[in-house]
């Protein structure tokens, strides 16, 4: 008799341990589609801003076409991206192609003093610090999330309920490179 009781015991325990890992793996993944969520909405913010800065540029920058064709070419690259790791992919090309816009613009001084340029400029610039803080902490919940799914014994519930790896938002090798400054 005291044999079934301490063996139900021991189920009851095991069932209790499985639901709340699970139920923490679901908070952890919600949190992480969270922080996501947070990114993309600068994301967007920022795919909306660069049609207003592009038509603002074209009237200056006229044979400057190539840069202004990367610039529109990338967030389209974005706008129809359909997972997070195409939107990443995507955010890098703008970056570099806002970059590419930016150095240009020093070379025409009456854009720089363009009040349009330099408010839509400082637009893009909070955004992209605050995609950049978004960022980290959709890494940090990843990192968190990613623990859970691999780490002994919470990976067997999370292999048997199919939990998978979540990937972090990393920027493309050409952003890491220092930039040239040259005077």
């Amino acid at each position: 008799m005291w044999i079934w009781i301490i063996v139900g015991v021991i189920v009851l325990l095991l069932i209790i341990w499985i639901v709340a890992t699970y139920n923490g793996l679901i908070s952890l993944r919600n949190r992480k589609d969270d922080q996501w969520s947070q990114i993309d909405v600068q994301l967007k913010r920022r795919a909306d801003l660069i049609p207003n800065l592009v038509e603002t540029v074209k009237g200056y920058a006229k044979h400057e076409k190539g840069t202004l064709e990367d610039v529109v070419k990338a967030r389209n690259n974005f706008v129809t991206a359909s997972t997070p790791e195409e939107e990443m992919k995507a955010s890098g090309e703008i970056t570099q192609a806002l970059s590419r816009l930016f150095a240009l613009s020093e070379n025409y001084p009456d854009l720089k003093a363009n009040q349009n340029f330099v408010s839509l400029q400082n637009d893009l610039k909070e955004t992209e610090d605050k995609i950049s803080i978004a960022r980290q902490f959709y890494n940090d919940t990843v990192l968190t999330y990613n623990n859970k799914v691999e780490m002994v014994p919470s990976n067997i519930v999370a292999g048997l309920f199919g939990f998978k790896k979540a990937a972090f938002f990393e920027i493309e090798e050409a952003d890491k490179a220092a930039p040239k400054v040259s005077f």
